[in-house]
C-alpha cells in the first residue's frame, strides 16, 4: 500500500498524471484505473489524484484529451472491423495488444491528431480575437468611467465650494443680525429710560406773584 503524502505536487507530479491519464483515455480504460496507477507510482492516493487532475491538470489538456477521445474511437472501429473479417482479427488483436498500430492507422490517427489540433487552435484564435474586443470594450468603459468620474469630483468641489460660500454668508449674515438685535434692544432700553426720566423729572409754574411753584 502507499504511503499518502501531503508535499504539493510538482510539474513531474502534474505531467505523470495527464500522460498516464491520457493513455487509459486513449486506450479506453477508465480515469479511476489512471488515478490508481498514477497513485501507485506517485505514492499518492487515487482520490488525491482525481481531485488534482479534475481541478487543475486537466484544463491544460482539453485538447490532448479530445485527440485521446478521438483516437479511442478510431481503435474501437478498427477492433469493430476486425471482428467483421475473421482472417484479420487475430493481426489486429495481437497489433492492438503489443502496441504496434498498423500503417493505415497511424496515418489515421495522424490525420485526426493534426484535425484536432487546427480544430483546437482555431478554437483558441476565436477565443483570443472575442478576448481582445471585450478587453477593448472594457478598456473604452473603463475609460469612460474614469472621466464620468473626473467629472463628478470637479463637480463635486465647485458645489462643496459654494456650500462653503453660503455657510460664511450665512454666518456673517447671522452676526449682523444678532448684533442689530442688540443694538435695537439698548435703543429700546435706552427710550424706555428717557421716558421714566421724562416722567420722573419735577415741573414748576410761575404764580401770579412771580414764584415758581412745583407741579404734581
Amino acid at each position: 500500500m502507499s504511503a499518502i503524502r501531503q508535499d504539493a505536487w510538482s510539474e513531474e507530479d502534474d505531467l505523470i498524471l495527464a500522460e498516464v491519464t491520457l493513455r487509459h483515455i486513449r486506450e479506453g480504460s477508465t480515469q479511476l484505473s489512471a488515478f490508481e496507477e498514477v497513485g501507485e507510482r506517485i505514492g499518492r492516493t487515487a482520490a488525491a489524484c482525481g481531485f488534482r487532475w479534475n481541478s487543475c491538470v486537466r484544463k491544460k489538456y482539453e485538447a490532448a484529451i479530445q485527440i485521446a477521445k478521438a483516437q479511442r474511437q478510431k481503435r474501437n472501429q478498427m477492433k469493430k472491423h476486425a471482428s467483421v473479417l475473421p482472417g484479420l482479427a487475430t493481426v489486429s488483436t495481437v497489433e492492438l495488444e503489443v502496441g504496434v498500430p498498423r500503417s493505415s492507422e497511424m496515418a489515421a490517427e495522424d490525420t485526426i491528431s493534426i484535425d484536432a489540433v487546427i480544430r483546437y487552435l482555431r478554437h483558441w484564435k476565436n477565443a483570443y480575437q472575442d478576448m481582445t474586443r471585450q478587453s477593448r470594450h472594457m478598456e473604452k468603459e473603463l475609460q469612460d468611467t474614469q472621466e464620468e468620474l473626473d467629472r463628478l469630483r470637479q463637480e463635486n468641489e465647485r458645489l462643496s465650494k459654494q456650500v462653503n460660500e453660503v455657510e460664511t454668508d450665512y454666518r456673517v449674515v447671522n452676526d449682523d443680525y444678532k448684533a442689530l438685535i442688540q443694538i435695537m434692544d439698548r435703543a429700546r432700553k435706552l427710550a424706555f429710560l428717557v421716558e421714566e426720566d421724562e416722567e420722573n423729572k419735577a415741573r414748576f409754574k410761575m404764580d401770579a406773584n412771580g414764584n415758581l411753584e412745583r407741579i404734581e
